[in-house]
Parts: C-alpha cells; sequence; structure tokens
C-alpha cells in the first residue's frame, strides 16, 4: 500500500501529469500524419527524457505510444488514409461513415471504444501479468506462422463479392512484400540490379499509396467532369455515439479487447494483426441494418478497440520478461534502461512504486486522449467543410512529405506515385486494396516465422502441428479458407437442381 501511494503522489505531481499529456498530445499528432508514426516520434522524444525525472520520463514516454495508437484513426476517417498501419481496418467502415455525413459519431466512437479497449488492457495486465506472459513466452515461431496465417484467412471476409478478386489482391500484396534484401539469407529478391530496390517497399509508403493516391486522382477526375460531389456544410456537426449502439456492441468490445491483449502480449506480432482480426470477427457477429464495410458503427468499434488494448498487452513481456513486442516497446524499453530500471521479474519486487506509476500514467494518458480528441472533434470535422479538390492538393502534398520524412529517400516518394497509380488501375477493375495492404503487412511475418520454424526443426515440417496452439490456428485457418468453397458448391447444386421441375406423370400397369 506504501508503495502505491508514493507512485500515486509522484504520478499526480504537475510535471508527471504534463509531461504524460504533452506526449498524449504530440502522439495523437504524429499519430494522425500519415507516414510520421509514433515510433518515429517516439524515438524523437526519447532524448528528452534523459533531463527528467523516472515518472515523468516514463509517463513522457507512455503518453506518446498510446496517444500515437490512438491518432491513427483521425486521417483513416476523415481522409481514408491510416496515420499507423494498425488503423488501416478502421477504414473500410469509418471513411464509410464520414461519406454519409457521419464523420464526427465516427471519431467519438473511435476515441471511446479506443479508452475503453486500453482500461480493459491495463486491467488485464494488472491482475494477470505472470500468467499472461508466461503463455505468451511459449508462442515459437510455429505458433506466430499459425496465428498470422490464421489473420491471413481474413481475405476471405475482405473480399467484397469476389473471393478470386480478394484472393488475387492478397497474391498481389504478397509480391510486394518480397521486394528488397532477404532478412534471413540477404539475397535480392525482385530488384531487378537496382540498388534502391534493395531497400524494398516501406509499410507506410504502400499505405500511402494504396489509400491516398487512387482517392486523389478519383477527386481530380471527377472535379474534371464536373462530378464532384461534397458533404453539405449542415450534416458537418459534432455527434456522439448513442448509449444504445455502445450497450449492443457492448460483448463485442469486451471481446476485442482481450484479444487485442492477447495479441499484443505476443512478441512480434502488433496492432495491424489484431485489428483485422477483430475486423474478422466483427463481419462474422455483428449485426446492423447496414452491413460492415459500408459504413457500420461495429466496423469502427471492433479495430480501434482492438489496437489499442494492444497497448496493455505489449506491456506485459515489456515488464515482465524485458522482451518488446515491436518497435516502440523497444524505445519504450530504452527509456526504462536509461533510468536504471531493468525489466523483469526483480523489477517488480524492487521497485513496485515504478510499475504503479506505469499504470496511473496509463490510465491518465486515456483520459488524456479521451478528452483531447473529444473537444477537438469539434474542429477537425470543419475540415470537410473545405472543397474535395482543394482538400486533395493538400493530401498530396502531405502525403509526399511523409513518404519522404520516414526514410528520408526520394525513392520512396516515387514508389507512391507508382504504386498508387497502379492501385488506381485495381480499383477501377473493382480488385479490393484492403487485402494488398494484409498481405504487406502479415506477409514479412508469416514468411519469417514460417523459416524459422523450419530452421529450428531442421525442416521438419511438422513443427508446425506439434503443439496445441499452432494446430488450432491453423484448423482455423482451414475452415475459414473451405467456407467459401462450401457456399459455392452448395449454391451450383441449387442452381442444377431448380425447385420447380417438372412432375412427371405416373403410370400404372
Amino acid at each position: 500500500m506504501e508503495a502505491f501511494l508514493t507512485a500515486l503522489s509522484a504520478a499526480l505531481a504537475p510535471d508527471a501529469v504534463l509531461a504524460v499529456l504533452i506526449g498524449t498530445l504530440i502522439g495523437l499528432v504524429f499519430g494522425a500524419i500519415p507516414g510520421l508514426t509514433f515510433t518515429v516520434v517516439l524515438a524523437l522524444v526519447l532524448p528528452m527524457t534523459f533531463t527528467l525525472e523516472t515518472t515523468p520520463a516514463i509517463g513522457l514516454l507512455l503518453g506518446t505510444y498510446i496517444g500515437g495508437m490512438t491518432g491513427g484513426s483521425v486521417s483513416a476517417i476523415l481522409l481514408g488514409i491510416p496515420g499507423t498501419p494498425s488503423a488501416a481496418a478502421t477504414i473500410l467502415d469509418g471513411h464509410q461513415m464520414m461519406r454519409r455525413g457521419k464523420a464526427s459519431l465516427a471519431l467519438s466512437t473511435a476515441v471511446i471504444v479506443s479508452t475503453i479497449g486500453g482500461i480493459i488492457s491495463l486491467v488485464v495486465m494488472i491482475v494477470s501479468v505472470n500468467l499472461v506472459a508466461k503463455m505468451a513466452i511459449r508462442f515459437g515461431p510455429a505458433e506466430i506462422f499459425a496465428l498470422v496465417l490464421f489473420g491471413l484467412s481474413t481475405i476471405c471476409g475482405l473480399s467484397e463479392k469476389s473471393l478470386l478478386r480478394g484472393l488475387i489482391a492478397g497474391v498481389i500484396g504478397l509480391m510486394i512484400m518480397t521486394i528488397g534484401l532477404d532478412e534471413i539469407d540477404g539475397v535480392q529478391r525482385l530488384t531487378f540490379g537496382t540498388v534502391t530496390l534493395q531497400q524494398g517497399v516501406n509499410l507506410l509508403v504502400a499505405m500511402i499509396a494504396l489509400f491516398a493516391v487512387p482517392q486523389v486522382i478519383d477527386a481530380f477526375v471527377q472535379y474534371y467532369r464536373g462530378e464532384l460531389q461534397s458533404i453539405d456544410a449542415k450534416d458537418v456537426r459534432f455527434e456522439l455515439p448513442k448509449l444504445k449502439d455502445l450497450k449492443e456492441n457492448f460483448w463485442l468490445m469486451m471481446r476485442c479487447a482481450l484479444l487485442g491483449t492477447g495479441i499484443g502480449a505476443i512478441p512480434g506480432t502488433g496492432g495491424p494483426i489484431a485489428a483485422f482480426l477483430a475486423y474478422a470477427h466483427a463481419r462474422r457477429s455483428a449485426k446492423g441494418e447496414v452491413p460492415l464495410g459500408k459504413g457500420n458503427i461495429a466496423g469502427v468499434i471492433a479495430p480501434e478497440t482492438a489496437n489499442n488494448a494492444v497497448t496493455g498487452g505489449a506491456m506485459i513481456p515489456l515488464l515482465s520478461l524485458g522482451i518488446p513486442g515491436d518497435p516502440a516497446t523497444a524505445i519504450i524499453l530504452s527509456g526504462l534502461l536509461i533510468h536504471g530500471l531493468v525489466p523483469g521479474p526483480m523489477l517488480f519486487i524492487e521497485h513496485p512504486d515504478t510499475i504503479y506509476g506505469v499504470y496511473i500514467a496509463i490510465i491518465i494518458s486515456y483520459i488524456g486522449i479521451l478528452a483531447i480528441q473529444l473537444f477537438g472533434i469539434r474542429f477537425l470535422v470543419q475540415l470537410l467543410r473545405v472543397p474535395a479538390h482543394l482538400l486533395a492538393v493538400a493530401i498530396t502534398i502531405m502525403c509526399g512529405f511523409g513518404a519522404y520524412t520516414f526514410r528520408n529517400s526520394v525513392f520512396d516518394v516515387y514508389t507512391m506515385a507508382i504504386l498508387g497509380l497502379a492501385a488506381y488501375g485495381l480499383m477501377r477493375a473493382r480488385i479490393p486494396l484492403t487485402p494488398i495492404i494484409l498481405g504487406i503487412v502479415l506477409g514479412p511475418i508469416l514468411e519469417k516465422e514460417f523459416r524459422t520454424a523450419l530452421i529450428l526443426s531442421d525442416g521438419d515440417f511438422g513443427v508446425f502441428v506439434s503443439s496445441i496452439p499452432a494446430a488450432f490456428f491453423l484448423l482455423l485457418a482451414a475452415l475459414i479458407f473451405a467456407m467459401p468453397a462450401v457456399k459455392w458448391l452448395t449454391k451450383s447444386r441449387r442452381l442444377e437442381a431448380p425447385e420447380n421441375a417438372p412432375v412427371q406423370p405416373r403410370t400404372d400397369a
């Protein structure tokens, strides 16, 4: 109790609260700008913590991390461009809600469920940190491969009307991710002798190209034809989700929060996998007059709850085992080490006040996010009053800046332009773009874990069914891939045997 009161006093000190709120605001801004992710801003903020006391320093890093994860939904909903990879699934329904004049509702729903998901993951982290850490550490390459393959099976749900087009899009995404140097063997793949292609296609550059450039081209084409439609200024108003909608989706939030916490606790996974798995779950279970993919509020609730629950889940192996799950938590680990805190079991014994301080800082950060974003929605939605063709010009400049600044490479700007033109052609051919992103996001993890598992097992494919989690996720993936084929066969048999077949007259001997 004494350690908790000490941590509470330190965490609620004015400098500590200010540090958390500043980090939250910085994370929100950088998370909302395509190409400038919270991982980048965490690297920029880390040197600022050198001169701070331990509690404000950790609070600044945690606020930036959590704010950045939440901020990606802003540009995803308003512009149709995910600010972070974790917000890619939010576009599917969030941007459609914006087109229907429900931008404020989508933004407010996103921040509310993000807060709920983050708080639930914190509660899970507090009550079961040791248990979850022990379970997560048992996930080796074979188990992670099976989990990612299960995530890749959501292509079946993102294929819109044609499964074949969805599979084509997924294969295109997997082909794009193979460009560059092989991480394991260092072999050049699809570089065609070009040195610049050895760096590969960056995920954020690909997301900007696939989501932003086709919209910009389409806006200019419609403006040239005089067909450009803009949202009526009367529809741009502040709106909060109804309590009825939150109640109807309460258990969906709970399930997605637990899903996100579990995914976040497994090193090497992260927000994008949790968001797409949650969206696939919502597609199978959510109800409503509007189908998912057309502006259903459940399509915002599920991915935003899950990807923010990842923040609490990712802190479990970080604090209990000293294992960062992604680059962002690796930077937070650096901040802990800089201030003389070594994550591991002894941290909970020797510095319980620090652990309590982390919990309190996470709560303050989510409260700050909720207050800042709900207050800022009134101003954010005014962006929709800007004529679409002028907004397209601003988006073009912002996307070029974001693509360049991530690696300070002009080549990334060219890559963005080329992929964007190709994406516009695919969109005109009615090939969905989301499975391409899914292939690019999950492809590197899928390949790496598959090859690592085979290396560790000396080429024995039995390793992928040697554990219950691996066999379970592989079975789920096989069932999901098989379901469309079963439906197609059932439909074909019904067509071959019409209900109104003529009845042959009976003849008695």
